[in-house]
Order: C-alpha cells, then sequence, then structure tokens
C-alpha cells in the first residue's frame, strides 16, 4: 500500500487549501484513517482521524470547526479540507491508514506553510 499527499503549498493567513491523499494497492479493511501533523520542533499529532469501527470522526481542538475531513471510495482518496487557516497551522502533513490487521501506512508529507 502507497500513500501519496498533494495539496500543500503557502497560503496567507485566512486562506484555504485542501489536501489530498491517493491510496494505492487494498486498504481493505480499515481501522483508522486520518491526517496528521507535525511543526518544527514539534511531536507528530493527530489533526483528524475516522474511527471505522464506530464511524466517529475525531478533530484535534485547534481545527474544530476550521478543518474537514472527507473520504471518496470509489477514487481511493482521502481529503482534508482547511479554512481560515492560521500560521500555527504550518506544518508537514501526513496521511495514515491502519489497516485491520494492525498495518500501518503513512505518507510522505506535504508542506503547508500559512504566512501573517
Amino acid at each position: 500500500v502507497q500513500l501519496v499527499e498533494s495539496g500543500g503549498g503557502l497560503v496567507q493567513a485566512g486562506g484555504s487549501l485542501r489536501l489530498s491523499c491517493a491510496a494505492s494497492g487494498s486498504t481493505f479493511p480499515i481501522n483508522v484513517m486520518g491526517w496528521y501533523r507535525q511543526a518544527p520542533g514539534k511531536q507528530r499529532e493527530p489533526v483528524a482521524v475516522i474511527i471505522s469501527g464506530g464511524g466517529s470522526t475525531n478533530y484535534a481542538d485547534s481545527v474544530k470547526g476550521r478543518f474537514t475531513i472527507s473520504r471518496d471510495n470509489a477514487k481511493n482518496t482521502m481529503y482534508l479540507q482547511m479554512n481560515s487557516l492560521k500560521p500555527e497551522d504550518t506544518a508537514v502533513y501526513y496521511c495514515r491508514i491502519v489497516g485491520g490487521y494492525g498495518d500501518d501506512y503513512w505518507g510522505q508529507g506535504t508542506q503547508v506553510t500559512v504566512s501573517s
């Protein structure tokens, strides 16, 4: 399984970006899928995660109301719509899939930079 992110870039504060994560290969079944980010000097943290078992979606408090995670099963693609971006959202963003057998896949990351 390979995950490839795209859609990162440089944007001014208040702007929007949509990240995409295209999965190749079989990812079924899926336990967890989501987006994580890592800012310089900080640990990687979850941003938006979908738990397949219960169907719940969890967002970091810092992005609630601004970011939306979604998926297109037909395209094997996951998205992260990011609105009202802030400089503190600057980070490398990674997508992740955890399969039903404990297999864990990460994308290579895409840089998001928000200027003030």
